[in-house]
């Protein structure tokens, strides 16, 4: 009787192919061991040169296709897509382009601009904030967004900065424009998004839009030369003084763009921008992500912890916008049920801390966090593309080839780089804490700001590591860990960050010390527990025979000052500390913070629910640790 392998003989398999699969067992093996984001890390390193060869490709062919080149494309591919969806009206591709060509008739028939001539917008989020955007755009305008938040005196020097033709004024910031009309520049001609107007020389724009042609302008109005040319003006505090109008060119916005489809979000997804328009993660990333994508998005007039789930579900949003506080606002609404049941899928921002982070995740479901980092003006970005909780992004030796940065010694005493004897910045070690600096080069160049050449040189750090080279100061501190993960640690110099936004330390007590009763003035940030960033908090000395006038103190910083640039805390001292180098001692202050059980100065609180500032008790201050007192 015949064998079954008479029947069915068995193929030998060369004596090669069983060492092959041990070896690519051990390779994968090792490569989880000790490579363990290899294909991460090139997932994403691929994604950041396909883009940049697109752009790279545009330019070869002599063609440069910006971020508003897009958008037209996409009004005329798919113009009955919705691209905004404002206060539950929806606002296609087709209505968004035809508006905007409405705000660019009006202004090339009355407006006297030229192409390359600035135009300041003061709006809110609305939907007209992005039409009066791209009909500018549409002229080849520069446009300046101003922070709606900055009143009075910083917002005269954040106009006057950027050396606009035209002011555009929301209907619902009249109010700011009146403080300002009196001491506002007479060549700047006011536009304001009003039928009527009782101002006098103020002109209206809505009537106006209403009675323009759709038809488009020429297109050689908004065609760039350079990538690199001019675009926008985005209004950063930086490290120190006023508000600085960085320069954004059309490179940063279409690297701006870029930012979601990197994350991985697609043409179906529905975002949902919650952030100020005139802030760079809500114009670039927001608005310029869903350009790129040909998405739509969701704008709301005002971010409201009560209302985000609600319309999650409402509008079917898959990708939210957040910064730190965000998050921990939503974490610290009541739990509600079905709380899980929605279709976010993507969070992208920035400055969300590890507890948030993790209860975020445990409390809404399997969101996928997409953390980065990135200065408005800067020249250095950094994506979190692997989810690891904490960390702002992750560098590699590919990574560094095409942006190269490095983390240096700093000293926090005299505010500066430490160098070494022969002059040259030192690198820290993983694990330390060190300042952020970016080379600048023709791939990565820093555009700086508007109206000021010393802002700009003051960010530049020159020989740093090698004669002639030069490099951008973030002004962050970061730690890379030994897998090459980055953290971002905190702010360097005259700057705190609260609510999201920067605050000017020199901004704040130039304010304070307007008063009549006012010596001096050391305002800095301090930590509150389980509370992003800083609190502001002002050390004060008052001039001789003269006590503390709590009321006019309230008055002045709410009239003066951004309501998250006011101090939350007052101290009040007899003598102002001085470094060696006479600059104002503040080390001390930050580590002291606001304890009025440990600190025997008198201590006061910016109490918003009275409007006013109060004495600062232990039971006020258990208050705030608690969390039952407001921030």
């Amino acid at each position: 009787m015949s064998g079954w392998d008479d029947f069915y003989p068995l193929p030998m398999l060369p004596s090669w192919v069983p060492g092959a699969v041990a070896g690519i067992v051990s390779l994968h093996l090792i490569q989880k061991l000790l490579f363990p984001y290899f294909w991460a890390d090139l997932r994403y390193l691929l994604k950041v040169l396909v883009y940049g060869l697109r752009v790279e490709m545009y330019w070869l062919q002599g063609r440069i296709v910006t971020v508003l080149d897009k958008f037209v494309k996409l009004a005329e591919k798919q113009p009955h897509k919705p691209f905004l969806i404002y206060e539950g009206k929806v606002h296609t591709y087709w209505d968004v382009d035809r508006r905007s060509n409405r705000v660019a008739q009006v202004f090339l028939h009355h407006g006297a601009l030229k192409k390359g001539d600035t135009v300041a917008l003061l709006m809110g989020n609305e939907p007209d904030f992005i039409h009066v955007w791209f009909g500018l755009a549409k002229l080849g305008c520069v446009v300046a967004f101003l922070n709606f938040n900055v009143r009075s005196r910083s917002l005269l020097h954040c106009v006057s900065s950027c050396e606009p033709k035209i002011l555009v004024v929301g209907a619902d910031l009249l109010g700011t424009l009146e403080e300002i009309l009196p001491n506002l520049q007479k060549d700047v001609s006011v536009w304001i998004m009003t039928k009527d107007s009782t101002f006098p020389s103020v002109h209206t724009l809505l009537d106006k839009i209403e009675a323009a042609s759709e038809d488009p302008v020429p297109v050689n109005r908004r065609s760039a030369n350079n990538l690199k040319s001019s675009v926008l003006y985005i209004f950063t505090s930086g490290t120190t003084g006023l508000p600085k109008a960085a320069v954004i060119s059309h490179m940063q916005v279409l690297k701006g763009a870029a930012g979601l489809w990197a994350f991985g979000a697609t043409a179906e997804d529905i975002i949902y921008i919650t952030l100020p328009l005139y802030h760079s993660a809500a114009s670039l990333l927001g608005i310029g992500g869903c350009i790129e994508l040909g998405a739509t998005c969701v704008l709301k007039k005002k971010f409201s912890a009560s209302q985000f789930w609600s319309d999650c579900k409402k509008y079917n949003v898959t990708v939210i916008q957040y910064i730190g506080e965000l998050c921990r606002y939503l974490c610290s609404q009541p739990v509600k049920e079905g709380e899980k049941n929605h279709k976010v899928r993507l969070a992208v921002g920035n400055g969300v801390r590890n507890d948030v982070w993790r209860e975020f995740l445990d409390r809404f479901g399997a969101v996928k966090i997409c953390e980065f980092y990135g200065a408005t003006e800067g020249n250095i970005c950094f994506m979190n593309h692997t989810g690891k909780i904490g960390s702002v992004g992750r560098t590699n030796f590919f990574y560094k080839l095409f942006f190269p940065f490095d983390l240096i010694k700093y000293d926090f005493q005299k505010g500066e780089p430490i160098r070494n004897k022969h002059g040259w910045c030192e690198k820290v070690k993983k694990g330390e804490a060190g300042l952020l600096i970016s080379k600048v080069n023709a791939k990565n160049p820093f555009f700086g700001y508007a109206g000021n050449k010393r802002h700009t040189e003051k960010k530049l750090l020159c020989e740093v590591f090698n004669k002639g080279d030069l490099y951008f100061n973030t002004g962050d501190l970061m730690v890379q860990d030994h897998e090459n993960f980055l953290y971002f640690w905190d702010r360097i110099g005259d700057t705190f960050r609260w609510k999201g936004e920067n605050v000017a330390t020199t901004e704040v007590s130039d304010v304070i010390v307007m008063l009549d009763f006012i010596q001096e003035a050391n305002v800095y940030g301090v930590s509150v527990p389980d509370h992003e960033g800083r609190a502001g908090m002002a050390s004060l000395i008052l001039k001789q025979n003269t006590s503390l006038d709590l009321e006019q103190m309230y008055k002045q910083v709410v009239t003066y000052l951004p309501s998250y640039a006011c101090p939350l805390f007052l101290r009040v001292q007899e003598k102002m500390e001085m470094t060696g180098t006479f600059k104002q001692q503040k080390f001390r202050l930050v580590d002291e913070g606001f304890n009025p059980s440990t600190i025997t100065d008198p201590l006061y609180f910016l109490d918003n629910s009275k409007k006013a500032y109060v004495l600062l008790t232990e039971e006020v201050h258990e208050m705030i640790l608690s969390g039952k007192m407001k921030l």
